[in-house]
């Protein structure tokens, strides 16, 4: 019993180790031969380091503002009675807006003029008798108050008529109306809104490494989606004079002359201001950048006996414009670098670069879309 176990353990010792061998052996030379096989060539497009001045700016996104606003309202009730203003359309300062029924306040006015004409003549009576001693000169100035009291009753009567009205604080563009003839309104109700177009607010934030670069009446120009391909310029007229703790941004005020009134309050900009010098850069597109974690990249094209090979190097990165990149340290002008077909490579992989100039990536520094 003993002998048959140990022949069948011999038996299988055997078997397995012939086939653990086998597989060593196999993987040992398919190992081999992996490491001895040549890479294939892969085909690439490159192009040359270049160099070009750019000039620095500083970008931001911000919203419009007009520099007067304001929401028309009523500061008495009472009946519209006329409107003097068309929806969305210009008025100057003082113009005549609206009126409310002001008969009653108009009647009551007359009883107080007709009042202080009375309280008038009987002071002037009195100051007459005065001079001749027939009256105190306690009963003049009592006659003085009555008058002055009349007086002060005009002039209030007056300011309640002048609340029947509205007039416009500014020069301006009226907004859709939200009352009609007719209409009973009481203070405080909305009438229409008052937009001063000419010049325009521009409010925007900039970080606060950009302060240094800013200042006052410094020109800058903006783009909007309403008006695509145009630029609009403007300058800037104020600073905030702190920083925001929440953001460690600070806020910037720009102005616009608006004659067109193409610019809108609340309007969306893309602003853009030159900042310095400008100063020669070294380019590459985009694509030629492998951006990973640990520090970018490029694969360098040399030739080597004839044959292009590629060799990764480690790059600083600078600012990017559209298809552009500056490359602040790692390359030299005249370099060639490999622009497509990365993945497909490693150090010193041959490759071949392709003539084909549609498969070329793009290289420019203010890119449009097709679809514009």
């Amino acid at each position: 019993m003993v002998k048959r176990m140990i022949i069948m353990l011999v038996v299988a010792g055997l078997l397995f180790g012939g086939i653990f061998g086998y597989k060593a052996v196999g993987n040992f030379f398919m190992n081999q031969y992996f490491d001895t096989m040549p890479m294939p060539v892969a085909t690439i497009t490159a192009t040359t380091v270049s160099r070009a001045d750019w000039q620095p700016f500083v970008s931001a996104v911000g919203s419009f503002a007009a520099i007067n606003s304001t929401e028309l309202t009523t500061e008495a009730s009472g009946i519209i009675t006329s409107i003097q203003f068309d929806n969305a359309s210009a008025v100057a300062k003082g113009q005549l807006l609206l009126t409310l029924d002001d008969s009653v306040d108009q009647a009551e006015l007359r009883r107080l003029n007709a009042a202080q004409q009375l309280a008038e003549l009987e002071l002037s009576r009195l100051q007459t008798l005065l001079r001749d001693k027939g009256v105190s000169e306690l009963d003049v100035r009592r006659r003085e108050s009555e008058a002055a009291q009349a007086a002060a009753a005009v002039a209030t009567q007056q300011a309640r008529i002048a609340q029947k009205t509205i007039h416009a604080p500014f020069d301006g563009v009226t907004g859709i109306r939200q009352v009609s003839l007719g209409q009973l309104v009481s203070p405080g109700d909305n009438v229409v809104a008052l937009q001063s177009l000419d010049p325009i607010y521009l409010n925007f934030n900039l970080p606060e490494q950009q302060l240094a670069s800013i200042r006052n009446n410094q020109p800058l120009t903006v783009s909007v989606d309403a008006w695509p391909g145009q630029q609009f310029s403007g300058e800037i007229t104020a600073i905030a004079p702190a920083v925001r703790e929440t953001s460690r941004s600070v806020q910037v005020q720009a102005t616009f002359r608006n004659p067109d009134h193409k610019l809108r309050p609340g309007m969306f900009a893309r602003v853009q201001m030159d900042t310095g010098q400008s100063k020669e850069v070294t380019l590459v597109p985009q694509t030629a950048i492998q951006f990973n974690p640990y520090g970018n990249s490029v694969f360098l094209i040399r030739d080597e006996d004839g044959k292009l090979t590629a060799h990764q190097r480690f790059v600083s990165t600078g600012q990017s414009r559209g298809d552009l990149i500056a490359i602040t340290d790692g390359l030299t002008v005249g370099d060639q670098v490999a622009t497509s077909g990365l993945l497909k490579l490693r150090n010193g992989a041959a490759v071949k670069i392709s003539d084909n100039e549609q498969a070329m990536p793009t290289a420019d520094p203010k890119p449009t879309p097709a679809n514009q």
